[in-house]
């Protein structure tokens, strides 16, 4: 089976209004094969899966499934040629059940038309997902899901349309490394199947832990396409930003001074429970865990976001009340979340705009200091394009992540909170975002910062707090521990 290919992309072309998107980039897969799929924001990834799915039209190229020519107009069209993309953010029909969902667009009917058989949903729903190894219960409601199961769902849903190619794009973006470790052996799954897998990740780690080969984009263009086993790190992270960028992670800051946060039996019913610990300055602490353990949570609640319910929260030494986002910017705390689309951004609006959002006092704003203090943030954390009046929106991940810390830190916060602060951006954005992050530390601030990569927990930060069903389990030494010692404290008894 291994070294039929299945899908083969050649001389594929799209322009946008002022932009060359893609130029002359070809791509083969082949059945069993997990092709992962590499390159900076910007480097044409998505422009080329969307190509493949139907939501673009190529300029010029073809694109061969099976020796065949196939041009899809919409992801209906490509799902039944045989491609299917399971996307960063899923969409699936929350008050459907799974066999539902699954079944979704092919649903059997019973007697007359119109009638579902829904037992025959149910159990077709039960084939595909024991062929994943998934146990699920088909007449679950999506909403009950977690995010490692509704993946699941869309794989089988893939497989019921009898996809040959499975596009993922960053899927354990929002996972844990337990359900990531679970994503993987689906992936198994798929391959001895003959699927063949497009995997899309800025996370290096996976892509050399389930690669069998990498194509690599840059500017449009196709760098080159390697086995797996013939590059290390250092190397694909050359191919994909074009130079040796060095050490990735930066060294620890120096010495730590005073104690600028303390939580004293923090708790919030259903979501973390007796939370204490002590935040310096100068200092970055980790907070590890599984998906719903009370990480996002916790920084919630020092950020006024969802105050917490019973403790107490010390600002140097002194008791503060913080019952809303104000009021933690008044002692001096700000906070990244983890979804800059959501609460970090206004797409719409420009970077000037978003920058100066927390920043804005009284009645007037003052124009010519507003665009003075845009300009030095832009100037300060390299945001690129350097054009004050550009759209958020159009912005890169890397960029717009940037611009969310500058953001946060033109209220001159001394507490720093960051959740996820390098989810879906690229390699070369995410060094940026660590020297930031070390300068800050260097600089003085205190930094929390919650992250589902322990690479960069345990390469960052002074101390680990790790989280387990809403306690504090355990606090580690980075020099001292491993991601398996994080991942066994973060398990539920």
């Amino acid at each position: 089976m291994r070294g039929e290919m299945v899908l083969r992309v050649r001389k594929v072309s799209k322009s946008f209004p002022g932009v060359k998107a893609l130029q002359d980039v070809s791509l083969e897969a082949e059945k069993g094969q997990v092709l992962a799929l590499a390159g900076e924001n910007g480097a044409g990834k998505s422009t080329l899966m969307k190509i493949l799915i139907g939501l673009h039209a190529p300029d010029s190229g073809e694109i061969l499934l099976e020796g065949c020519g196939i041009r899809p107009s919409s992801p209906h069209d490509a799902l039944r040629a045989g491609i299917s993309m399971i996307h960063q953010e899923l969409m699936p029909f929350p008050d459907l059940s799974v066999a539902e969902n699954i079944c979704m667009g092919r649903e059997p009917a019973r007697w007359l038309p119109g009638w579902l058989d829904r037992p025959a949903m149910q159990r077709t729903a039960e084939r595909l997902l024991a062929r994943l190894g998934v146990e699920l219960d088909p007449r679950r409601k999506m909403r009950e899901l977690s995010v490692a199961e509704m993946q699941a769902v869309e794989i089988a849903k893939a497989l019921a349309g009898e996809a040959k190619v499975i596009i993922m794009d960053e899927p354990t973006s929002a996972l844990s490394e337990r359900e990531a470790g679970a994503l993987f052996g689906v992936i198994g799954e798929l391959k001895k199947r003959g699927v063949a897998v497009i995997y899309i990740s800025h996370k290096l780690d996976e892509i050399f832990r389930l690669g069998d080969q990498v194509t690599v984009l840059r500017d449009g263009r196709h760098v080159a396409t390697r086995a797996i086993g013939e590059l290390n790190q250092d190397r694909l992270i050359a191919l994909m930003v074009g130079r040796e960028i060095g050490a990735v992670f930066p060294p620890p800051a120096a010495a730590k001074g005073d104690v600028v946060l303390e939580a004293r039996g923090l708790g919030r019913a259903g979501r973390f429970r007796d939370a204490s610990f002590q935040l310096r300055r100068g200092e970055i602490v980790g907070l590890a865990g599984l998906m719903g353990a009370g990480r996002t949570d916790l920084l919630g609640a020092l950020a006024g976001l969802a105050p917490a319910e019973r403790g107490e929260i010390l600002v140097r030494g002194r008791q503060v009340r913080i019952g809303g986002p104000w009021d933690a910017l008044a002692h001096g705390i700000a906070l990244v979340g983890e979804d800059r689309k959501e609460t970090g951004l206004v797409p719409e609006m420009s970077i000037r705009h978003n920058l100066t959002l927390s920043s804005l006092r009284g009645w007037r704003i003052d124009h010519a200091a507003e665009c003075r203090v845009a300009d030095e943030q832009i100037r300060a954390f390299a945001i690129k394009p350097p054009d004050r009046d550009r759209l958020a929106g159009r912005l890169s991940g890397g960029n717009q992540q940037k611009l969310v810390i500058a953001k946060a830190l033109l209220t001159d916060p001394a507490i720093l909170l960051l959740d996820e602060p390098t989810r879906g951006i690229d390699i070369g954005a995410k060094a940026e975002v660590y020297e930031i992050v070390s300068r800050l530390a260097r600089e003085g601030k205190a930094i929390l910062m919650a992250s589902s990569e322990m690479p960069e927990l345990l390469a960052l930060c002074d101390r680990i707090l790790v989280l387990r069903q809403g306690e504090i389990a355990a606090e580690l030494n980075p020099r001292e521990t491993s991601q398996e010692e994080i991942l066994k404290c973060a398990m539920p008894n």
